[in-house]
């Protein structure tokens, strides 16, 4: 693992941030509208309740969360990166504290209000850590790591999953905080797939006369590969290069940028990918 003042302070800054906002959101919205959040979070919240409504034990949050990621973070460190996973679990660890130190401060208790602004919080707090190159830990972990397992969008996967722990808590608390609670998570569950780009892929058409220069410059920047086709130019007549290729949503302006350069007259054309199948690298996260 290589440490930069840049770009790691970038990413503790946006980690931090991303654990205040959400151990804000805890305490402001969760707490005060008595919903539960998706994921790890859930869980641990249910626990708490059910032992203090069954068995009159108080559990503090950061001893249930830190306890249930255990699981999660082994998997970020064995398959999605120990650098990625280290920042999740400073993430983990300072949301954890803060949702038991900072006092609760009902904003609104209008319920709707909360489920829907809440869950527009939470996603923002979870896509922060995810532009800083971490998560919140829980699900969001297993979701990073299907995501660049199988090049699918996971986050919708998650809040299928988090409907199962919401409707176990629907059981056990009644119906009526577990719909709210759903509206909360798909709030969320939309934010970070609006702020969350990387699972995402675009294909890139490019003419240019430049074509290995071209190729290098992609490969070098994305370790993706590329194919070349010869065509003709309908206009001049004159034979021409096309070089197409794959890569990741968040690779594309840096690729544009650097093919630029290499061939400033080149035609490129950009096409979201929306199925795709064969081999694509993808690259663990650091």
């Amino acid at each position: 693992m290589k440490f930069t003042l840049r770009d790691d302070g970038k990413r503790l800054f946006l980690v931090c941030l991303g654990a205040l906002i959400f151990s804000f959101n805890m305490k402001s919205f969760v707490r005060a509208g008595n919903l539960l959040p998706g994921g790890i979070a859930g869980i641990t919240v249910l626990i708490q309740q059910i032992g203090n409504e069954y068995f009159h034990v108080s559990i503090p949050y950061s001893v249930g969360n830190l306890l249930l990621n255990s699981v999660p973070v082994f998997i970020g460190i064995r398959f999605v990166g120990k650098k990625f996973t280290l920042y999740s679990c400073l993430m983990i660890v300072v949301s954890s504290i803060l949702t038991d130190v900072l006092p609760v401060q009902p904003i609104t208790y209008d319920e709707l209000l909360v489920a829907v602004f809440g869950g527009l919080i939470n996603g923002f707090a979870i896509g922060l850590c995810l532009m800083g190159k971490a998560s919140s830990g829980g699900l969001d972990i297993v979701a990073v790591y299907l995501s660049r397992r199988w090049n699918i969008d996971a986050w919708n996967y998650t809040l299928m999953l988090n409907a199962v722990i919401l409707a176990t808590a629907g059981l056990i608390f009644g119906w009526d905080r577990a719909l709210y609670s759903i509206i909360f998570q798909f709030t969320s569950t939309q934010v970070v797939h609006a702020m969350y780009q990387k699972h995402r892929q675009h294909t890139l058409l490019i003419i240019t006369n430049h074509s290995r220069e071209v190729y290098t410059t992609i490969s070098q920047c994305t370790s993706h590969g590329a194919t070349v086709f010869r065509g003709i130019g309908s206009y001049d007549g004159q034979e021409r290069d096309m070089v197409y290729s794959v890569v990741s949503s968040d690779e594309v302006k840096m690729v544009l940028k650097n093919v630029r350069e290499v061939d400033p007259a080149a035609f490129i054309n950009t096409l979201r990918t929306d199925y795709m199948t064969g081999r694509f690298i993808q690259k663990k996260e650091d």
